[in-house]
């Protein structure tokens, strides 16, 4: 990435020359990276307060790094004399005065490095804090002055070289190398107010009515005064939660980008989370954002987001700008792919015309997974799929796991990323896609009600579906490879319910029968069909975007399913009697393929993108031994579980691995 963005930017600049007639100023960037490893707190007990300061100066140590590099390779070239009267009389009459500015801003650089590397070490720093480069703009302005001033004497090809690049790293990635997301799950809010309303004497708020709710948050978070006592002693998680907030009050603006509260389901867990904030002492609005996951989160995100700005508190600290996190991987979990799907479109479309009419910006940010059943789709096609408006304050959106190395991993290919993502956001806003029409609503309202109540009705309602997908799968075998940053279950004695996202879209994604992203949207599709709504649901397929993506993605899915690979893996890992839970759902699987077929009137998946049904095809020759391998391994696991071969946990977890690449579809 570090690479690749000057290159990216540089070619991105070309075209506005090209097309527009005008250059990108050198102080805009329209990208930039944050991070929340080391700072997703939501169920991992690993990623601790101590682990989030960390994280932030290791990230620190590696941005002096990079520019360091940077720096070296302007003073090995900025042998020039001239410069503008303006730049010598700021830097000193200098025989080569843009060398010595660098060589200057190069002995800050080696000196950031050794604090933090000191700091790291727990040694006491050789430096001291106002000795180092903390802060952007003391790279920024002695190099953008250079850059000025080069520009002015005529030396524009020197100036946007290496100088240009550095420049544009400095916008992009800052000292801190990337903004940090902290995230935590929104009843540990709930819990450490609750926590401190009965030390004070105040009684329980987790128990309190919303109205009394809301009327303690307003009136603490008014208040110049502290609420926190001195001499009290949290609990450890409530401790670990005001730790964290302390972490964040050390931080200067802007370096830690959002709080994220996962599960949010009310106005008062984002209200909890910025009384906590003012609490620890952070003296800076820092942006709350609610990431709405369930089907029924996305449902009520609206009248949430209402209830938030008519606080007139809220509306004054949020300087009319709002992000609000769409999930992808839960809501499909909870109500199935086609159900998720047009919940997170409704979700979006409401939360966008709500922002336009209370002249609030609104960023949407996407939770997207690697998989279809986690939102995953082609990134150009995905974007286009979204609802007008939508995407006209920019995008959030995350790349995760695999995902990571498969779109940024090499500068060309993260070149190629980029320029997906911002032909998309161009696109979206100066040619949006139409306004679904009321007949289409109403018909997706029906697939949406149907396809969830098949989904729920396996998933939940099918009274062997939990023992039969704990055999048919390697679930269990999952927790004990290092193949994830989280434990497997949010509720470690819990059910399907309870198990996170990745590793259930992960355990069917091993035994091919993928059925996460499918299940319940042919069939629901096929029941419009024989409804007599055919006619609608093609004209939907040709001109509706949002439409036409999931039926690719359905496509995309069917494509890498198996049958006789599921059957495989049951007839040697599952009990007899659960045998017909899964010829059920490979009967359903080859009529739900039958069905997509039938609308897109060809004989065979994916017909209009031979290239990627070519590279499903060639991948699989080297996945299907994989799966024949692990079948046997896992038998051989299950058989004496209470003295399992390392070299055989060993050998599964490559198998895992390698099938995983092979689909391309994790998460």
């Amino acid at each position: 990435m570090w690479q690749a963005v000057p290159e990216f930017l540089r070619q991105l600049n070309t075209s506005a020359v090209e097309f527009f007639g005008f250059n990108i100023p050198v102080e805009l960037n329209p990208i930039r990276f944050s991070s929340w490893m080391g700072g997703d707190r939501d169920g991992n007990p690993f990623v601790t307060a101590a682990v989030t300061r960390q994280v932030l100066q290791l990230a620190r140590w590696k941005a002096a790094s990079l520019f360091l590099t940077d720096i070296q390779a302007l003073a090995d070239e900025f042998s020039v004399v001239k410069c503008t009267d303006e730049f010598r009389i700021k830097y000193g009459n200098h025989l080569e005065p843009y060398r010595t500015v660098v060589k200057e801003l190069r002995s800050k650089l080696t000196m950031t490095l050794a604090y933090y590397d000191d700091l790291l070490a727990s040694r006491p720093p050789r430096a001291s804090a106002n000795e180092i480069i903390t802060h952007d703009t003391q790279l920024w302005e002695p190099l953008y002055d250079c850059y000025q001033s080069l520009q002015a004497c005529g030396m524009r090809i020197i100036a946007n070289g290496l100088l240009l690049d550095c420049l544009r790293h400095i916008r992009c990635f800052g000292v801190t190398l990337s903004r940090l997301d902290i995230r935590q799950e929104s009843t540990r809010y709930t819990d450490a107010v609750a926590e401190m309303t009965r030390y004070i004497g105040l009684g329980d708020y987790s128990q309190w009515s919303e109205s009394d709710k809301q009327a303690f948050l307003i009136h603490e978070l008014s208040s110049r005064r502290p609420l926190l006592p001195r001499d009290w002693q949290p609990s450890v998680e409530t401790q670990e939660i005001l730790d964290t907030c302390k972490v964040i009050a050390e931080q200067p603006k802007g370096v830690i980008s959002c709080y994220i509260i996962s599960m949010a389901k009310t106005a008062f867990d984002v209200l909890a989370v910025h009384l906590l904030l003012k609490e620890s002492g952070v003296a800076y609005h820092l942006p709350v954002v609610p990431l709405f996951e369930t089907l029924e989160d996305l449902n009520a995100s609206e009248q949430v987001m209402k209830a938030l700005f008519n606080i007139g508190w809220y509306r004054g600290v949020i300087n009319n700008k709002q992000m609000v996190m769409i999930g992808y991987s839960d809501s499909a979990k909870d109500a199935g792919m086609m159900a998720a799907s047009w919940a997170q479109y409704r979700s979006q479309e409401a939360l966008a015309n709500l922002c336009d009419n209370l002249n609030i910006e609104l960023t949407l940010f996407h939770g997207r997974g690697g998989t279809i059943g986690r939102g995953g789709a082609p990134a150009h096609a995905a974007l286009l799929s979204q609802p007008p408006r939508s995407l006209k304050n920019g995008l959030r959106v995350t790349e995760q796991g695999e995902m990571i190395r498969f779109k940024l991993g090499l500068p060309a290919v993260a070149i190629g990323s980029l320029d997906l993502y911002t032909s998309a956001i161009l696109e979206a806003n100066l040619l949006p896609p139409p306004e679904p029409k009321g007949q289409w609503r109403a018909l997706m309202d029906e697939l949406s009600i149907s396809s969830c109540e098949i989904y729920r009705n396996v998933v939940r309602g099918e009274k062997d579906f939990v023992p039969y997908f704990r055999a048919a799968t390697p679930e269990q075998e999952l927790s004990k490879l290092p193949l994830g940053s989280r434990l497997a279950k949010r509720n470690p004695n819990g059910g399907v319910e309870s198990l996170r996202a990745i590793p259930w879209i992960f355990a069917w994604m091993q035994n091919r029968l993928m059925l996460p992203a499918w299940l319940g949207a042919g069939a629901a599709l096929r029941r419009a069909i024989e409804d007599g709504n055919g006619d609608v649901i093609e004209e939907m397929c040709k001109t509706w975007s949002f439409f036409s993506t999931r039926i690719g993605m359905l496509e995309m899915v069917f494509s890498k399913t198996d049958t006789w690979l599921s059957e495989h893996y049951d007839q040697h890992l599952v009990k007899p009697e659960l045998w017909y839970l899964g010829e059920a759902l490979r009967q359903q699987l080859t009529q739900d393929i039958q069905t997509v077929l039938s609308l897109s009137h060809e004989d065979q998946l994916m017909s209009d993108l031979p290239w990627i049904a070519e590279s499903i095809a060639l991948r699989n020759v080297y996945t299907d031994p994989l799966n024949l391998l692990q079948v046997e391994l896992l038998r051989r696991l299950r058989a004496n579980p209470e003295h399992s071969n390392p070299d055989v946990e060993q050998a599964l977890m490559i198998t895992i691995t390698g099938v995983a690449a092979g689909m391309r579809n994790t998460g």
